[in-house]
């Protein structure tokens, strides 16, 4: 018997492949200090000197922090492509690692714009590569007809989530009591941690995660070379030049992720190396990656809108104490873990009886817009008067989308993926959340305390019509699955 189906066999990690629980640390570490550095990261931006910050103008900085958290899943096409083309997931996932690592000692230790400039860069690439790479692994652990996909997947979803609760509470303790850097240090930390664990759990994997499923022919890799040095001297020249801007910064990742997940989507629906079932099911993707593009430009605000609402709209005040600003990033990830469990058993328990996969995504991206209306009836509380508990209510529906759509569209990715493109697959998932990332950020720049009713109502608004659009084109999008629940 083969390792990898020796691996796909395995139930030793609660009916799971033990090789799960490496996936779900490397990720929990990960997404600790990930969470950890944003929890921390827009105040840092816009807070004055006298408060540890570099004084950028607060719309400035909201909009750098959704733009950042586009290009994060921006790099993990590029993850993915030298995955698949080069390394394999496995040693792709490893090296990514390390670079996480590396940013966030940036951040640590250098000072100023430079040490932002340094440490985001290396986070982003670094988590974009780990990110698609990881997923992508859980999904070679199963079959694709194995029942217990959809359940595994939110099992290593609730390990990213657990880092995301844990991040932002030490980073943010840390910022309060010392200062930013001691915060971004304690990032530093999680991610050697994880570094550690997966180095020494590598062999739980198979072999099938380190396979290089499209290897790039070896008179090709110069070509590419100089094309990946060209597009660097290009990103060089037009930050120099002044052409993109911290306050242009979303509309340029817009840009760029929007015509890269048209190239992505022309190369793998024009290649001959895929079937017409495999062509199918890739065009059924189009319309989930266009309503996940639109539940994440809302979901991924609680990074910027969310944190400035906490500082400013939000009573923190705990018996006296009150609780630093990114605590609030932890809310959603406690919900997260509690219900995460519980959906991995509905899910399991329906089998092929539960919503199809296009019906969650019509129901996350409905309860998203709803959830952002639910902040209208306090937009006359005046400043840090709106209840702590109306704020976790609103991000349990959050959770609720979350749940809904997430997990479940890293699972579709690869259940539809081509044999030839399976990391690209995954990437084209995270270039919707990159995309829907970066339009947060474009739609924060918006945002301020005084338009907090016209901002919340129409995005909340528009939000739910796409939901309710993209449940109308639900048979169609079945059909084009070709089997695929």
């Amino acid at each position: 018997m083969s390792t990898s189906t020796e691996v796909k066999r395995d139930g030793r990690f609660f009916g799971h492949p033990l090789g799960l629980a490496n996936l779900f640390g490397v990720e929990l570490w990960e997404r600790f200090s990930f969470y950890g550095m944003i929890g921390i990261l827009p105040i840092y931006l816009y807070y004055s000197a006298a408060e540890g910050g570099l004084d950028v103008a607060k719309p400035t900085a909201l909009g750098i922090v959704g733009a950042y958290s586009g290009l994060v899943y921006l790099s993990s096409t590029a993850g993915s492509w030298v995955a698949d083309r080069l390394l394999g997931s496995e040693r792709t996932l490893f090296y990514s690692a390390i670079l996480v690592m590396l940013g966030h000692i940036g951040l640590a230790v250098v000072p100023g714009l430079l040490g932002v400039g340094i440490g985001l860069v290396c986070v982003a690439v670094g988590s974009g590569g780990l990110k698609a790479n990881a997923t992508t692994i859980v999904g070679t652990l199963y079959e694709k007809d194995d029942p217990r996909i959809d359940a595994g997947f939110t099992i290593f979803y609730i390990g990213v989530n657990v880092g995301g609760w844990l991040g932002p509470l030490l980073t943010g303790l840390a910022q309060e009591k010392v200062n930013f850097h001691l915060g971004f240090g304690l990032a530093a930390i999680g991610m050697a941690l994880g570094l550690v664990q997966y180095t020494l759990g590598r062999k739980n994997l198979g072999s099938k995660a380190s396979e290089v499923p499209n290897p790039l022919p070896p008179e090709q890799r110069v070509k590419y070379g100089l094309g990946a040095l060209t597009g660097l001297v290009v990103i060089v020249l037009v930050g120099v030049t002044g052409l993109v801007k911290a306050e242009n910064l979303p509309d340029a990742v817009i840009v760029l992720v929007g015509l890269v997940a048209v190239a992505y989507f022309a190369v793998i629906l024009l290649s001959k190396k895929i079937t017409a079932d495999e062509r199918s099911r890739v065009w059924s993707f189009v319309p989930m990656f266009i309503a996940s593009a639109a539940f994440f430009s809302l979901y991924q605000q609680q990074a910027s809108v969310v944190i400035a609402y906490s500082d400013e709209r939000l009573d923190r005040n705990l018996f006296g104490w009150e609780m630093p600003v990114s605590w609030t990033s932890s809310i959603n990830p406690v919900f997260i873990i509690l219900l995460g469990g519980v959906f991995a058993t509905i899910w399991t328990k329906l089998g092929n009886r539960q919503p199809s996969t296009p019906a969650k995504f019509a129901y996350g991206t409905i309860i998203m817009g709803i959830a952002f209306l639910l902040f209208l009836p306090m937009i006359h509380t005046g400043k840090n008067g709106s209840p702590l508990l109306a704020l976790i209510g609103i991000l349990f529906v959050f959770t609720i989308g979350e749940m809904m759509l997430s997990p479940v569209g890293l699972a579709v990715s690869t259940k539809l993926a081509p044999t030839a493109f399976r990391s690209q697959m995954v990437a084209l998932n995270f270039l919707s959340i990159s995309f829907g990332s970066a339009m947060s950020g474009k739609l924060a720049q918006n945002y301020s305390t005084t338009n907090e009713g016209p901002y919340f109502g129409v995005i909340g608004g528009v939000a739910i019509a796409i939901g309710v659009v993209f449940a109308l084109c639900i048979p169609f999008i079945r059909k084009l699955m070709k089997g695929v629940h």
